[in-house]
Parts: structure tokens; C-alpha cells; sequence
């Protein structure tokens, strides 16, 4: 029995810079910058004092005042992106089985917001041991358990199939989508509402990745703190963002005439059972992952047309990576184009996947490179096509997207046309 091909025919995007699709795409094409100096609170006490952050306002997106207080940031996010997911796919779900509909969210850190906001009310700004908890918000329960995230989600869209929260830190959004889509394949459902959210840009977060030395210092050029792949990058900048996408399978969805961004051909993941953050030099599990993506979807490493890379901007990550893409795609590794949109909307840790599973679907729906921005100084050992400042156009069929997470996660996802990749 032929196995059932799933398909993306809706997406919702919130990043910084652009909230909804269009606007996230115009700002990937014209290769600009969204991270600024924090404005969400005084980050005068840290090391790194840059992000790129969102600017969303709830209430102007339709959520209404019981869903901005029982919710977090995140889960905001996330719901505003399915609505546009929802209506970008044109299924009518009050006609579909809710039984045959399910939900999938990524997040790596959960209601980080939320929580810190909290726990700053509850022990008077950190001044007590034993914290006052009547102060604390009715829904507190709600910020520490992250499946309220895919419940918001699914009481959105009346879903009443599957229901998943996955967290594997950076790589969340990928392997959301990539279980979503199993369970279209498998038939446990017919239409998965699935991607991630993570809304981080909070003391807590700032002071973890500070005491790591993770996250960049270069505070005075804030546009263009995020280097990835140039020779004076010096730590990511921490973003925020949620991308969500409409999964369906995909005679189901030609049968509608539905919109089909892309097939979903392969995915695979490794862990490389190395180091909580550190990374092996040769790359050899994210290759593996590439490889066997690559094996699922039934293609050749030369059918890669465009690598759309994890690029954090950190130097271990740049080399680590760029060491995976020649092991697995060989001498095509260096006639292909890489480019990380991290330059552009930072680093929102697990929504980043979702994110840049987007970018890549719209990428191949214009035949448009986006850019690897701010990357002026090449680093020698990143010796690759990064296509540095400017968007290129180029026939784009099939796309390979790697995510690499702390703990050693290694992720990749090969999107094709669907006519491009037959079962």
C-alpha cells in the first residue's frame, strides 16, 4: 500500500519585523534586519542586550481580554498564526470531523514570559525566600504546563484529534511539523494544525545564555549584531516568533484545489549523545540526518536546490554545520546556495524550525534565495555559498532545512514541489 503524502496548503507567521506572511516574506526578500536593543525591560544588567522582538499587541489581533490573561505570550502567538494558517489553507473546519483534525506545537522553553512575571510578583521582585502565592495569577497552572499551548490551538480551530506539545529545545519546530505529518501518513488524522512558538525575550533567559556566553555582546550595532557565517560574529541574538502551517494529505487536498506550498518528502533526526551544548567539528550527525531525510524523500543530494541553514551566528555551529552539508551533499555542497534568515529575525529557539520551515515554502513559492544578511567578513573555514546581503532568484524545487539544538539534537527536513517528487 503507496503511503499517504502530506502537504502544506496554510501558513501563519508572527516574527519580528513581519506579522503575517506577507510582511515575514518582504522582509526575508529585501534582505532586512529586526533586531534592536531590548525594549521589553531594562536589560542595562546583562552581557548581551540586543533581540529581535516582536512588535504584537494581542488585543488589536483579535484575542480577547479572558484569552490575553489566561494565556502567555507564546500561546498568543500561536494562536493569532493558526487563525491566518486556517484561513491561508481555505478549509471550512466546521465541515471537516474535529475527530480527524489534530494539533502539534513546538516550544522550547514554554511560558518563559509568563513565568518570569509571575515568579517576580509572587517573591516581591526576587526579595522573598518564601514566596507570597495569593498574588499569583488565577491561571498560573497554565504557564507551567506548555500542552495548554496546543490546547489554545485546538480550541481555536474546534480540533478534537491528536493533541502534542514537542519540546527538544532548538529543534522543536522542526520535528512538530514532521510529527504532524506522521500522523497524517500513518492516518491517525486527515488535517494537523501543527508548527511552534516561543516567546523567550525575558531576565531569565538573557541571564542563562550570558553566564554561557552563547548570545552576542555587540550591543552598540544592534541591525547587525547577527552574523552568521562571517568571520566577526560572536553569539546569536535571541529572537521570539511563532510559525504555524495547515498539514493535509495530498489527494485530499488537490481534490479541493487547495494551494500547495509544499510536500513534506523526508525528515530524520539524530543526536549526537556528545555535550549539553558543544558540538563534534565533522558534523556527522547532522549528516546523517541530511542523508537520511534525503533517503525518505526519495531524492539525490543533487536534487537539493537551496539549504536553508540553523546558522545560529555562533562560530562552533557556522563550522559544525557547514562540515555536515559537505559530508552529506558532497561536491553539491559547494554549487548550492545556504542561507540562515536568523540574520534577519534572530534566534527564537524552538519556534526557529517552524520559522524557517516557512521561510523555505515561501522561498520556493516566489523562486527566491533569501539572503544570509550582515555577512561582510567570510570566515575562511565557512567556505560555502552563503549568499551574503541580497536576495538571489533561482528555480527552487526542492529545499533542505537542518535545525541543531543544546543537548545534541540534529534535524533535517527536505520540502519539495509536489509534482517534483512522485510516491
Amino acid at each position: 500500500m503507496s503511503q499517504r503524502r502530506v502537504v502544506i496548503t496554510g501558513i501563519g507567521v508572527l516574527a519580528p519585523g513581519g506579522l503575517g506572511r506577507k510582511n515575514f516574506w518582504s522582509l526575508l526578500s529585501e534582505g532586512r534586519t529586526a533586531t534592536r536593543s531590548i525594549t521589553f525591560f531594562d536589560p542595562s544588567q546583562f552581557r548581551s542586550r540586543v533581540a529581535a522582538e516582536i512588535d504584537f499587541d494581542p488585543e488589536a489581533h483579535g484575542l480577547s481580554p479572558q484569552q490575553i490573561r489566561r494565556t502567555d505570550r507564546a500561546a498568543q502567538l500561536a494562536v493569532v498564526a493558526a487563525r491566518e494558517a486556517v484561513e491561508d489553507s481555505g478549509l471550512e473546519f466546521s465541515e471537516l470531523d474535529p475527530h480527524r483534525v489534530g494539533v502539534t506545537v513546538g516550544s522550547a522553553v514554554g511560558a518563559t514570559m509568563g513565568l518570569d512575571n509571575e515568579y517576580r510578583v509572587v517573591s516581591d521582585g526576587g526579595r522573598l525566600d518564601l514566596v507570597e502565592h495569593e498574588y499569583a495569577v488565577p491561571h498560573l497552572y497554565n504557564y507551567f504546563v506548555p500542552s495548554s499551548f496546543a490546547a489554545e490551538v485546538a480550541w481555536s480551530v474546534g480540533a478534537e484529534g491528536p493533541g502534542t506539545v514537542v519540546s527538544t529545545g532548538c529543534t522543536s519546530g522542526l520535528d512538530a511539523v514532521a510529527y504532524a505529518a506522521e500522523l497524517i501518513r500513518e492516518g491517525s488524522a486527515d488535517v494537523m494544525i501543527a508548527g511552534a512558538t516561543d516567546a523567550p525575550i525575558s531576565p531569565i533567559t538573557l541571564a542563562c545564555f550570558d553566564a554561557i556566553k552563547a548570545t552576542t555582546p555587540r550591543n552598540d550595532d544592534p541591525e547587525h549584531a547577527s552574523r552568521p557565517f562571517d568571520g566577526t560574529r560572536n553569539g546569536f541574538v535571541l529572537g521570539e516568533g511563532s510559525a504555524i502551517f495547515v498539514l493535509e494529505e495530498l489527494d485530499s487536498a488537490r481534490r479541493r484545489r487547495a494551494h500547495l506550498y509544499a510536500e513534506i518528502a523526508g525528515y530524520a533526526s539524530r543526536c549526537n549523545a556528545f555535550h549539553m551544548t558543544g558540538l563534534r567539528p565533522d558534523g556527522t550527525e547532522m549528516a546523517e540526518a541530511i542523508r537520511v531525510a534525503l533517503d525518505e524523500a526519495r531524492l539525490d543530494p543533487t536534487a537539493v536546490d537551496y539549504v536553508n541553514a540553523h546558522g545560529s551566528g555562533t562560530k562552533q555551529n557556522d563550522r559544525h554545520e557547514t562540515a555536515a552539508f559537505k559530508r552529506s551533499l558532497g561536491e553539491h555542497a559547494y554549487r548550492t546556495p545556504v542561507s540562515s534568515i536568523k540574520s534577519m529575525v534572530g534566534h527564537s529557539l524552538g519556534a526557529i524550525g517552524s520559522i524557517e520551515i516557512a521561510a523555505s515554502a515561501l522561498a520556493m513559492e516566489h523562486d527566491v534565495v533569501p539572503p544570509t544578511a550582515n555577512l561582510r567578513t567570510p570566515d575562511p573555514e565557512c567556505d560555502l555559498d552563503y549568499v551574503p546581503l541580497n536576495a538571489r532568484d533561482q528555480r527552487i524545487d526542492t529545499v533542505l532545512t537542518v535545525g541543531s539544538g543544546f543537548g545534541g539534537f540534529q534535524t533535517a527536513m527536505v520540502l519539495a514541489r509536489p509534482d517534483r517528487r512522485r510516491a
